[in-house]
């Protein structure tokens, strides 16, 4: 975190002296409260192990960039980090790991990094106070699976109880969609963005709607505060269908903002 405010804050002085260049440079900071729900599969020999959510809530971090410049033939920009946590019970046995004899169900944790790398154009750049963005966007979605207490399969570990960890990291492109609406005589904005994939039995999709203001008593820099409300599913099947995950995460986020 401490790492993610340092980098913002060179952005910003950064920002500051070359946003007249840019065009306009906007970027966030701020914590989304989202309920998880789901669950991971595992099917083998028509026996089916799970992981399912049991977390309440919890507030995740996330932060966002955005740079539009004034070349029509190269597409603006826009990067995203968000950080989900999430904690679960695991029913069976897995791939790599097996519950010991006479062990019902464990638990496990599930953390989820997300870069998004979002090129895109304005297809009406607050035309009649719209604004209407299209483009792709590039998920690098990090993931870090534990589950304690269980017994690991593979090769070369021990047949002992310990606690299993894996990390796998994908990368899925998005369709992306943005519009908003600046509210005339008032500093107020509407904004909604939509990013979705549908491929082989696997959809994910990640919607965003949003109101902020706009504080313009300073020239260059202009703070601002959002909030708004977010929601993610993923639905992803491997390609031999033995694992699956499918899982949302909703709630109301709220942050700071800095517009150039």
């Amino acid at each position: 975190m401490k790492k993610l405010l340092t980098a913002l804050s060179c952005v910003a002085v950064l920002a500051s002296t070359v946003s007249a260049d840019f065009g306009r440079v906007e970027m966030g900071i701020g914590g989304w409260g989202q309920t998880p729900s789901g669950d991971i599969s595992y099917t083998e020999s028509g026996v089916v192990s799970s992981y399912g959510s049991d977390k309440k809530a919890d507030t995740s971090t996330y932060a966002w960039l955005l740079v539009k410049h004034p070349i029509p033939i190269v597409p603006n920009i826009r990067l995203e980090y968000t950080n989900i946590n999430d904690t679960g019970v695991i029913n069976g046995d897995f791939k790599d790991f097996n519950l010991p004899a006479g062990v019902a169900s464990t638990t496990g944790s599930l953390t989820m990094t997300q870069y998004d790398i979002v090129p895109y154009y304005n297809i009406l750049d607050n035309t009649f106070w719209m604004t209407v963005d299209v483009g792709v966007d590039i998920k690098v979605l990090e993931t870090d699976y534990t589950a304690n207490g269980v017994v690991v399969t593979l090769p070369g570990f021990s047949g002992g109880t310990q606690n299993y960890s894996d990390t796998a990291t994908v990368i899925i492109p998005l369709a992306y969609l943005r519009a908003r609406v600046e509210i005339p005589a008032t500093n107020i904005g509407v904004e909604s963005d939509v990013k979705y994939i549908s491929y082989s039995k696997s959809t994910m999709s990640d919607v965003r709607i949003k109101v902020d203001y706009t504080l313009d008593f300073v020239p260059v820099i202009q703070p601002a505060i959002e909030v708004g409300y977010r929601l993610q599913s993923i639905d992803l099947n491997s390609d031999d269908e033995k694992t699956k995950m499918k899982m949302d995460f909703s709630g109301v986020y709220a942050g700071i903002m800095l517009r150039f």
